[in-house]
């Protein structure tokens, strides 16, 4: 796997903010487990059947329609490149008719790589604000892919299945999709910013979802609001994720070298920054906290280059586990038989043999 570079203003845009918002979807014991897990919001009562039930609409024969409003859904990430913390995938959801004019007009959603940390985060704070119009219209879920199992799928052993980054993004956002249309929201169009090539893409999704609109495109999350806002629930979360991974390491590590340790400046020092390797912050931290042998913590995606050949170039303990060498020519009487002598397999199927003197 090839680690995304960031030029430095990426960088301190990718940084997460030191007081950054932590959102519901941040479940602190799966985050510092290193766990995959999927957080949704409740769906507004707008959006749910329900709520055409004083207003029912007919359909042709003259049946009460039990659909809710039409909406749209953006899906969008954060975090693919990193070396340290989750991939996020998040999908926001609102009526079609509101898309443009509240999330774009009123509340100026883009895409999340463009907003500062704490525009990205007063968004989300406002979106989980009760009395918000936000709050009221539009749901959103998420799925964090744990960095341990990133790496963990994507160094499989050869014999296994192949499960790289891209098969584990289509399969968490088909996920965050079926997660919302069984929650009885009325997703009429799909807008997603591409993994890979956009036709493919598309594709594979119009398979799972036949009766949506569909629409992958590149740079989704600046041409479509639902995607902008997709992506600004992904960030922060991602965001807040590396805050929760990075304070347990920090409160560790300075509870082994002492209150000393936790002025500002040595705090500063010890900060892994935006989580890319392209942050010079990400590999200093990287090379002080290296273990010799296990490496790192669940914050880190051990398939990454980086990971890989830090652990080689300093030294790490090279561990050579045993192969198993599967004879598919194997007879079951192998595992009965002495390898070191000549044995008459069917002569002694049934016992040892006796020689005419036992008679």
């Amino acid at each position: 796997m090839e680690d995304t570079q960031m030029d430095e203003g990426n960088v301190a845009l990718d940084t997460p903010a030191t007081d950054v918002f932590v959102p519901p979807s941040i479940h602190k014991p799966a985050t510092l487990a290193g766990e995959t897990y999927t957080h949704f919001s409740p769906v507004p009562p707008s959006l749910l059947p329900e709520a055409q039930d004083q207003n029912p609409s007919s359909t042709t024969d003259g049946t009460p329609s039990q659909t809710g409003p039409p909406c749209v859904l953006g899906v969008d990430e954060a975090g693919r490149g990193p070396v340290l913390g989750p991939m996020v995938y998040g999908v926001f959801y609102l009526p079609l008719d509101q898309s443009d004019p509240l999330l774009k007009q009123t509340h100026h959603f883009d895409d999340s790589k463009v907003l500062t940390p704490a525009v990205r985060s007063s968004l989300m704070q406002t979106l989980c604000t009760a009395s918000s119009d936000l709050h009221s219209s539009c749901g959103w879920a998420v799925s964090c892919l744990s960095a341990r199992d990133i790496g963990s799928n994507m160094l499989r052993p050869s014999t296994s299945a192949a499960y790289n980054l891209n098969a584990q993004a289509l399969d968490a956002t088909i996920t965050l999709i079926q997660g919302v249309l069984e929650r009885g929201v009325n997703v009429r169009e799909i807008y997603v910013d591409t993994v890979g090539p956009p036709a493919t893409y598309q594709a594979k999704l119009a398979r799972v979802f036949p009766g949506t609109r569909i629409t992958v495109a590149k740079k989704a999350d600046s041409l479509y609001p639902c995607v902008s806002a997709a992506s600004v629930c992904a960030k922060v979360t991602r965001d807040a994720a590396l805050e929760v991974l990075y304070e347990a390491r920090a409160a560790a590590g300075l509870a082994e070298k002492g209150n000393s340790a936790a002025d500002a400046e040595e705090a500063e020092e010890l900060s892994w920054g935006s989580g890319y390797p392209s942050d010079a912050r990400c590999v200093a931290w990287l090379r002080r906290n290296m273990h010799p042998v296990f490496g790192w913590g669940p914050e880190c995606r051990f398939s990454w280059g980086t990971a890989k050949d830090m652990l080689e170039a300093k030294g790490g303990v090279k561990v050579e586990w045993p192969v198993d060498e599967e004879d598919e020519n194997s007879r079951l009487t192998d595992y009965f038989a002495d390898k070191d002598k000549d044995v008459d397999e069917l002569g002694t199927w049934f016992g040892t043999p006796a020689g005419l003197e036992a008679f």
